[in-house]
């Protein structure tokens, strides 16, 4: 088994980090500068990003290399740098793993190309497994344990990455982000996903949702998952709360409680593995960690009484009277 399976059968619930981006915002990372950069001009800055998300209780940490593909890296003129940048995401995160002084996983963050696949654009199937096999290959060579494949929209893109997954030998797992009316913005459902990972090249330890518009709209999404999916492991990493504009600022509305709360849902949902995404702070997460610690189990909520206690949905599920609304929209997002 792999170590994030040993450490799921030893402690039953994980608990993956937060933001990536919106933290590294607050120390200094300017706005359309690629973070991914900082692995070898800022690395005590990233240590500090896993050494304190480690301090605040996590169980997974991921590294710094969300856009870290040739086709995302060529927007910076870093699409040689490949192998350079995700292999120093991983060794700084595997140094902070190692010196926790429990264990730690180190997943490598896998993000989307930002490419439409043929027709609708010129990314083949072959030239994004080649992609994502290049990227797997640094963090593998720099010390992950697992492939972290998130904010994934494209059934397409997820079967390439889990064949790069496969090509350079690596455990892997996969969340994708319902945020257009119950799917994502190519059109998957969420039950959708099991199905899916019975398709790939090999089989994910772990499967679920990230990112996406609100807690609320995630929870919905994982409780369809568990239940269409009992067995499975399940991945559970939203956002903290819903985004505002404050001035030229983005603000997550999500308070500590929220997302203490959230966890404990997450788990009465059917969730292993819990974290926070877009906005998730070290003291949300904190907060999280004594909710999963303290959390006696529950029933199984419905969506009305996630709405209840977390906040309404912002992009409620169509009608299923062949209605389709956003099955067709498009879009980018990065794990912030």
């Amino acid at each position: 088994m792999s170590r994030l399976e040993d450490l799921l059968a030893e402690k039953g619930t994980l608990l993956a980090d937060g933001a990536t981006g919106t933290n590294l915002f607050d120390m200094g990372l300017t706005s359309g500068d690629p973070p991914e950069e900082w692995n070898v001009t800022e690395p005590d800055k990233i240590r500090a990003l896993h050494r304190n998300f480690v301090e605040a209780g996590a169980d997974i940490i991921l590294t710094n290399t969300f856009g870290a593909n040739r086709h995302r890296l060529k927007l910076h003129k870093l699409e040689g740098r490949v192998n350079e940048l995700n292999a120093a995401a991983a060794r700084l995160a595997r140094e902070v793993a190692e010196s926790a002084g429990r264990p730690v996983i180190v997943g490598g963050s896998i993000g989307p190309t930002g490419e439409l696949f043929v027709p609708l654009g010129a990314l083949t199937h072959e030239d994004a497994v080649a992609a994502f096999a290049e990227q797997a290959q640094g963090l593998k060579d720099g010390g992950a344990d697992v492939l972290w494949i998130e904010t994934m929209s494209a059934a397409e893109e997820m079967r390439a990455a889990a064949e790069a997954a496969a090509a350079v030998d690596m455990p892997f797992v996969v969340t994708a982000s319902f945020d257009t009316a119950g799917r994502t913005m190519m059109g998957l459902k969420p039950a959708g996903l099991g199905a899916l990972a019975g398709e790939f090249a090999c089989t994910p330890v772990a499967y679920g949702s990230n990112c996406g518009v609100g807690a609320s709209d995630l929870l919905a999404a994982i409780l369809e998952i568990t239940q269409t999916y009992p067995e499975a492991v399940v991945i559970a990493k939203a956002n903290c709360g819903i985004p505002v504009i404050q001035g030229d600022a983005v603000v997550y509305t999500g308070t500590p409680e929220l997302m203490g709360d959230y966890a404990r849902l997450a788990m009465d949902a059917g969730a292993r593995i819990i974290g926070g995404c877009c906005g998730t702070s070290y003291a949300h997460l904190a907060a999280m960690r004594a909710a999963i610690d303290a959390h006696e189990a529950g029933t199984r909520p419905s969506v009305d009484e996630v709405v209840a206690r977390i906040g309404p949905l912002v992009s409620p599920p169509a009608a299923e009277s062949g209605d389709d609304a956003g099955a067709g929209r498009r879009g980018r997002r990065r794990r912030v």
